[in-house]
């Protein structure tokens, strides 16, 4: 197969309405990182792009929610994110934003090209309207009851109990989430992008040829679009935060956040051609080009059906050679929630553990759902770390370098006779290097990290076999060349580790006082010349403690609770006090002999209370749901050395003690059975 002339490799623009979790790298970033990194170890003309997708209801939402614009949400969200890639080593060539100028003026121009082809088909349809709020409601502007699964809280778009695609028609009692009223429809005029035409004439035969070259989970996810018929889509919406319709009459329509967004993929192109002086059009219109797009499996369909359709529809864009979308990544056995807090926060794991970013990668890696869902756990995370990287890796690369300071002085030593171990060892080490680039091209980077890792265990039985600290006294010679080719692994284990483990490619780089190599050299037995000085020996990598993965498990599993509580409407509990301030609080049960409503108040009540201790005055905020007659006789806690408090004119001589439920219900916390007044709670 011919080698494309350049690379133009995409990851998903993700949205700026919050931050960035472990699910989102998993799905789609790390994994073009690592292909993106290949390619450059490989010296290909690359260009990778992503950016923000700053369009669309979720963006309105979060505004609405924070009470602050949509720009704002966006700026805030584009660069936590942006950070964020950049602390984890996710080296894009730019990072756009789909509010720029120069994506909305790409976005309208692709528009209007396929306007003016008569591309679209125009319609006028009912949409839900919010009267009160004066305006058409976009899909997530419209909660409703699930038709299939009964949950009260679905979108008009997808139910995210149990995952039904929704249109917001079909929902049972619909609402507006603006308002909360009920929506009423009304005809509004759109325009739709034919998809059911295009699969007739060419879409379904182009999916059909990428059928093995393809992943089987993207191929079958597209089949079963196709096999279920595909349908005209809208591509205009009745919106204010968007790219608006560059069409006449059309105020506050915009363009739909699906057509708008992956058109950000050219606009970024644009800006970063411009940028480095290149011609953006040989990336995307250059058949020579090779195009990858990295998504998760939300993606599939907008990625390998409507945008190419897109592209094929404007008429001279290249189409994508291969769509490689992971799968969902799940956290401790349960499926990632942004609000239930149910996440490994990419800032926040950033602050905590700035030297592990590259275990965080690796094992991400080693865990990506690839063709099916799979998990992350701190557990593994641990184990990863010191049973792979500190035992396996590290401790070859110590044991190499300190063995040759011993030895040579930190200079690399000659090679005298190899042994047929020797040669052996080395066509071991050009072999993971061939395999490792397989795996790469065909998108199989679970067996890639493995291989890259195999490159360590191979140095490590080797220097575990010969034993160099054996034969010093009495072979030189033997352990010279040893070490010389435990030397050539190590550096032939900082290229092959560079797309996984960037960091720790460098730190190794520095190590061996060397810069970074060609991919071509792995595997190689003359990387360094014999003289050449490395330098002092360190660790590559520190162990993670129990206490670590303790913490981490306790900290998500307290963001559980906290969720919990909050949706049975239970408050969160204050801050301790100590055990002397609770015997502070004196507690009687007390009973309540005269009752009457404070006037001109809806919730005050003055109670008569006999302590056992004496009879006082009480106000109480409790009118609204009980009456004086409900409450009269009634036994009561009752604290009773407060301090006195004046309430509506009348001086309140303690507190009764009352529990509220989270639809601001009171019940009194009486005693089970009739009890002595002046009794002590404890």
């Amino acid at each position: 197969m011919k080698e494309p002339g350049r690379y133009l490799v995409t990851a998903a623009l993700p949205y700026a309405n919050g931050p960035l979790h472990i699910g989102h790298i998993a799905g789609a970033y790390l994994p073009a990182d690592i292909y993106v990194r290949y390619l450059r170890l490989k010296g290909r003309d690359v260009a990778f792009i992503c950016g923000s997708d700053e369009h669309g209801v979720p963006i309105t939402l979060r505004a609405r929610k924070e009470g602050i614009s949509p720009q704002k949400i966006v700026d805030k969200y584009h660069a936590i994110n942006k950070k964020g890639f950049e602390d984890l080593g996710i080296e894009f060539d730019i990072y756009h934003r789909t509010s720029a100028p120069l994506h909305h003026k790409t976005a309208s121009d692709f528009f209007r090209k396929l306007y003016e082809d008569g591309e679209f088909i125009e319609k006028e349809e009912e949409q839900f309207f919010d009267e009160q709020e004066n305006q058409f409601l976009a899909d997530r502007y419209i909660v409703g009851t699930c038709p299939s699964c009964g949950y009260d809280q679905a979108y008009g778009d997808q139910c995210e109990q149990c995952g039904t695609s929704l249109s917001p028609k079909e929902l049972i009692n619909p609402v507006s989430a603006l308002s909360g009223n009920k929506p009423q429809l009304r005809k509004t005029k759109h325009w739709y992008l034919p998809l059911d035409r295009y699969q007739e004439e060419w879409l379904e035969e182009w999916i059909d040829s990428h059928q093995n070259d393809w992943k089987a989970n993207v191929y079958g996810q597209c089949k079963s679009w196709l096999n279920q018929k595909l349908h005209p889509r809208a591509v205009t919406r009745d919106l204010e935060w968007g790219v608006p319709v560059p069409v006449e009459d059309t105020d506050s329509k915009v363009l739909y956040v699906w057509f708008d967004a992956p058109i950000g993929y050219i606009s970024a192109t644009r800006a970063w051609a411009e940028e480095k002086g290149k011609d953006w059009e040989k990336y995307w219109k250059d058949e020579d080009t090779s195009m990858i797009h990295f998504i998760g499996k939300d993606n599939i369909v907008f990625h390998c059906l409507i945008f190419p359709s897109m592209l094929k529809a404007h008429g001279e864009y290249i189409l994508p050679d291969n769509v490689p979308a992971n799968e969902f990544l799940n956290l401790e056995g349960d499926k990632l929630s942004t609000s239930r807090n149910w996440a490994v926060w990419v800032n926040e794991f950033v602050e905590q553990f700035p030297d592990k970013i590259d275990v965080l990668r690796y094992t991400l890696a080693a865990n990506f759902p690839e063709q099916k869902d799979n998990d992350f756990t701190w557990k593994d995370f641990q184990n990863r770390n010191n049973n792979e990287l500190v035992a396996v890796m590290g401790n070859f690369i110590n044991r190499a370098l300190v063995l040759t300071k011993k030895y040579f002085n930190r200079q690399v030593p000659e090679v005298k006779e190899l042994t047929d171990y020797d040669r052996v060892t080395l066509e071991r080490a050009r072999a993971i290097k061939n395999d490792l680039e397989d795996r790469i091209e065909h998108y199989k980077f679970r067996e890639a990290v493995k291989i890259a890792m195999d490159m360590g265990r191979l140095g490590n039985k080797y220097l575990a076999d010969t034993e160099p600290w054996s034969l010093y006294e009495k072979d030189p010679g033997r352990v010279a060349t040893v070490l010389n080719l435990s030397l050539q692994l190590a550096a032939s284990i900082s290229i092959v580790i560079e797309p996984f483990l960037p960091f720790t490619a460098e730190k190794l780089r520095k190590f061996l006082n060397i810069s970074k190599l060609d991919w071509g050299l792995a595997g190689q037995s003359n990387i360094l010349e014999a003289g050449h000085e490395v330098n002092k020996p360190q660790h590559l990598f520190q162990k993670v403690e129990d206490q670590v993965v303790e913490q981490q498990v306790e900290k998500l599993q307290e963001a559980r609770r906290k969720k919990e509580q909050q949706e049975r409407g239970v408050e969160p509990a204050k801050e301790n006090i100590s055990f002397d301030d609770f015997t502070r609080l004196d507690i009687r049960v007390g009973e309540i002999l005269e009752a009457e409503k404070v006037p001109k108040t809806r919730k005050l009540m003055k109670l008569k209370v006999d302590t056992g201790l004496d009879t006082r005055t009480v106000v109480a905020g409790i009118a609204e749901q009980f009456s004086p007659e409900e409450v009269r006789g009634r036994q009561v806690s009752i604290a009773v050395n407060l301090d006195p408090r004046r309430i509506k004119g009348i001086e309140s001589q303690g507190m009764i003690l009352m529990a509220e439920d989270a639809e601001g219900r009171l019940t009194f916390l009486s005693p089970g059975t009739k009890t002595q007044r002046g009794a002590v709670v404890k």
